[in-house]
């Protein structure tokens, strides 16, 4: 449940301006999170989200770009070297890996927080994917090839 939480934080603070705790937990609990502010407290440090300007003296929670483009970039190179090829039926992605590769490449694809992705697992060469809807399929397709692409 933590990391659906998690996952859904980070949703609503790309998609609206959060400008408190007590703010994100009302959000969180419209979206039917029982959550209390102590807990939005512990997974915004775990998230290392920080608070940036947006005009007019307020501010809104986001993510530590810095931080997160590092981490970001270990797991786009795990998934870079893992990959070997993908395709989709329907809303299923599938990732062919090379042998014994795919786990590391289904906890690159799961760290990178694809939004539209709901869960993968993984054998040892093949990661499934299940995405939201077919078109989400597509636009998770095209960021996997520009990030492999991407030297």
């Amino acid at each position: 449940m933590g990391n659906d939480r998690r996952t859904k934080i980070l949703e609503i603070i790309s998609n609206e301006t959060i400008q408190t705790q007590e703010e994100l937990a009302d959000r969180l609990n419209k979206e039917g999170y029982a959550v209390t502010q102590a807990t939005v407290s512990r997974d915004i440090k775990q998230l290392n989200l920080i608070k940036v300007p947006v005009g007019d003296g307020r501010q809104k929670y986001a993510r530590h770009a810095k931080m997160q483009e590092e981490v970001d970039e270990k797991y786009v190179n795990v998934l870079r070297n893992g990959f070997k090829s993908m395709d989709m039926a329907q809303n299923i992605l599938v990732i062919k890996t090379i042998s014994g590769m795919a786990m590391a490449v289904a906890a690159s694809v799961d760290a990178l927080d694809f939004p539209q992705i709901v869960g993968s697992i993984a054998g040892d060469d093949t990661v499934m994917c299940a995405v939201k809807t077919v078109s989400d399929t597509y636009r998770v397709m095209d960021e996997i090839e520009r990030l492999i692409k991407m030297s």
